[in-house]
């Protein structure tokens, strides 16, 4: 099946999951805008697939003070974009048994590239998305540990929960309009990309290796996206999303029919 979507911006499109969903979006015969931070590797997507197909722009979505006129100058180059992948992400280890050892500076740094930058970057493209007559989206990676934590990285799970839940509410509140935008969530297991990179977490030996391939990953979560499903489970994350987030969303939805 093939994408609704005609024109897809791809935040975090410079590695990984982000570099796979552009790949798979150009693929489908749709123009793709990849943002990242790394000029070099925006530009080694560009002449591998043609800039009649790819459009590229650097931008670091942790300053948060630019992503409003990021957002103008985004929207005013492609006024017929349709659909935002939010998808940038980070993941370090904090252990707080051994509190000298834990970097405040870098936990600030990760919840606000998992999570206040999805914020700012959501507040700002709602009015240009609800303008548009025809179905847009909003579509955001979180991970399965956004439902069951993991010990050793404590505040990414938090940054994935809280946005997790954030999205939930979004969905809800979005609804109704104005325009017609769709609330996406694909929820990743552990995939093989430089999230788990020895580089970025040294007490990962071998990280690249951890978890699902990333060809696997990326033709399950394309599968469903072109299906129209609004939250996207891949992996061992479908198991938790049957056994209890399914439950614990019915009653997230039975609370908001009472309180109307």
């Amino acid at each position: 099946m093939s994408l609704k979507y005609n024109k897809v911006l791809v935040l975090g499109a410079t590695s990984g999951i982000g570099w796979a969903l552009a790949e798979k979006i150009v693929q489908d015969g749709k123009h793709v805008v990849i943002v990242g931070r790394r000029q070099e590797k925006l530009d080694e997507f560009a002449s591998k697939y043609g800039k009649d197909k790819v459009s590229t722009k650097a931008f670091d979505i942790t300053k948060l003070g630019e992503i409003p006129k990021f957002v103008q100058d985004i929207t005013k180059e492609h006024p017929d974009l349709d659909s935002v992948i939010l998808n940038s992400g980070i993941q370090r280890g904090f252990d707080f048994s051994k509190p000298d050892t834990v970097d405040l500076d870098m936990l600030e740094l990760e919840f606000r590239t998992n999570y206040l930058s999805y914020m700012h970057l959501t507040t700002a493209f709602i009015p240009f998305l609800q303008k548009k007559d025809n179905e847009t989206s909003l579509i955001y990676t979180t991970s399965g540990l956004a439902l069951l934590p993991l010990p050793r990285c404590p505040n990414y799970c938090a940054s994935k929960a809280a946005l997790h839940h954030m999205i939930l509410v979004l969905r809800e509140q979005l609804r109704a309009g104005p325009g017609n935008i769709k609330v996406i969530e694909i929820f990743p297991p552990a995939v093989q990309t430089e999230l788990h990179d020895e580089k970025h977490q040294p007490d990962i030996k071998d990280g690249g290796n951890i978890g699902m391939p990333l060809n696997e990953f990326t033709d399950e979560t394309w599968k469903k996206l072109t299906n129209g499903d609004e939250q996207i489970p891949v992996g061992f994350v479908s198991n938790a999303f049957e056994k209890f987030e399914k439950t614990r969303q019915g009653m997230f939805h039975d609370i908001m029919m009472k309180m109307h």
